[in-house]
């Protein structure tokens, strides 16, 4: 019995020790957004400042994200409309400078791909979410000769629960996320 306790304890402590930090190459990494505009259209944007750290095995998986994104670094490709998106009528970049998210749950749900719970905080709301993940690749970097993960993360979130942006027909509920980063082990 003794044997069994002690090769058990020892199982979990490695497979805990294999939880390794992963940040995100902000060169190779993009936080990106689409909505519906005029109900015939598709605009499309990105934030270019954020923080994205995960813990991870070195498989990719059992994933805790922290993400920090700023709210001024909104970059649609109209610098007139991206300064109506950081005014008080949608992310009120000034008083609410971050969309935060931190996962709550962690689903692996086929040999690439997981599922990925967490509280998603955007104009001072939080709300929980599920995001759609897929590893598109791991390899060791030749320079560092660390991991480095290629991820792509998808889902959709109801900017109105959110306080983002008044009820109009001009522009979508719906926000699509794609993020596709590039996680490079610490």
């Amino acid at each position: 019995m003794k044997r069994i306790t002690l090769a058990l304890a020892l199982f979990v402590s490695l497979a805990v020790s294999a939880q390794s930090t992963w940040k995100a190459d902000g060169a190779h990494s993009k936080v990106g957004f689409a909505i519906t505009h005029l109900m015939i259209s598709e605009v499309e944007g990105h934030f270019g400042e954020f923080d994205i750290t995960a813990t991870a095995t070195d498989t990719f998986e059992d994933i805790d994200f922290t993400v920090d994104i700023k709210t001024t670094s909104i970059d649609t490709d109209n610098s007139r409309r991206d300064d109506h998106l950081r005014s008080g009528d949608f992310f009120d970049a000034e008083k609410y400078p971050s969309i935060t998210f931190k996962t709550t749950g962690y689903e692996k749900t086929g040999d690439k791909t997981f599922a990925l719970t967490g509280d998603l905080t955007i104009h001072g709301t939080t709300k929980p979410i599920t995001l759609e993940g897929k590893v598109n690749g791991i390899i060791t970097d030749q320079r560092s000769q660390k991991l480095k993960a290629g991820l792509k993360i998808t889902g959709t979130v109801n900017r109105l629960e959110f306080g983002v942006g008044g009820d109009t027909p001009t522009l979508g509920d719906e926000v699509e996320l794609t993020i596709n980063l590039e996680m490079a082990q610490q």
